[in-house]
């Protein structure tokens, strides 16, 4: 076996039964350790890190990872703060920006409006328990929400803002995710290496009573915060057969 592999697999036992969060030793530091170079050292923690065991965080070191099963459900409310907490995990959002822009094509067909009709333009970072998870785009009708802007400083939820100011009730109506080598904006915002893949999750959610159209999203989601889960009805109407 390659000697790095030798390394990590020794490191992966080790950390096994360590907390979330715990330093892991530093390439010059394995170097030492292990009588090696520090090419072979820094292969270890790329592998260990490939494996989703660990996190680099850029100017602080590597820490022993965690990861959160988010649950993608048609029962569950379609609430990243809320899917999060389910797990015991902390959210947090930072808005990036909020602005009134026209609808483009692709999010004004999901939401069932005509391209341009004006909409809020929501554009945040995502952090679980303090560490940066990832970025997104959310498209709202204005009508929906007129003040929309004024609650996201005031609340981090989306979905709070649109039950408590809009006087809606969100479902999720459809969902896409896939695995993706994420654009230059994308890798810049998350801190990633260009070769890692992302979750991208794309979301249209509309009201439970009128079947309105409310939200369309896009978030890009950092594999190593969370693992996707996307659960199915267990049973079938007859018109669904």
């Amino acid at each position: 076996m390659t000697r790095y592999l030798e390394i990590a697999d020794r490191l992966a036992a080790e950390l096994a039964g360590s907390a979330a969060g715990t330093r892991v030793a530093s390439e010059p530091e394995l170097a030492d350790r292990f009588g090696v170079g520090r090419a072979a050292a820094r292969s270890a923690l790329q592998e260990l890190e490939r494996r989703l065991l660990v996190r680099r965080v850029q100017g602080a070191g590597t820490f022993v990872n965690s990861r959160i099963d988010y649950v993608i459900s048609g029962s569950r409310p379609p609430s990243w703060h809320t899917t999060v907490e389910a797990t015991g995990a902390t959210p947090r959002t930072v808005l990036k920006s909020v602005d009134r822009e026209g609808l483009p094509a692709a999010e004004a067909e999901r939401l069932g409006r005509e391209p341009g009709t004006l909409a809020h333009h929501v554009v945040r970072t995502r952090y679980i328990d303090g560490l940066l998870t990832g970025w997104g785009e959310e498209w709202i009708p204005v009508d929906v929400v007129p003040d929309l802007d004024l609650g996201l400083h005031a609340v981090d939820s989306v979905d709070l803002v649109l039950r408590q100011m809009g006087r809606v009730r969100p479902v999720r109506a459809w969902c896409r995710v896939s695995l993706e080598l994420p654009p230059p904006r994308v890798l810049q915002e998350l801190e990633v290496e260009p070769s890692t893949p992302v979750y991208l999750i794309e979301s249209l959610s509309k009201d439970e009573t009128t079947g309105a159209g409310l939200l369309c999203s896009g978030a890009w989601t950092r594999a190593d915060a969370v693992r996707v889960i996307v659960e199915l009805s267990e049973t079938l109407t007859e018109e669904e057969r």
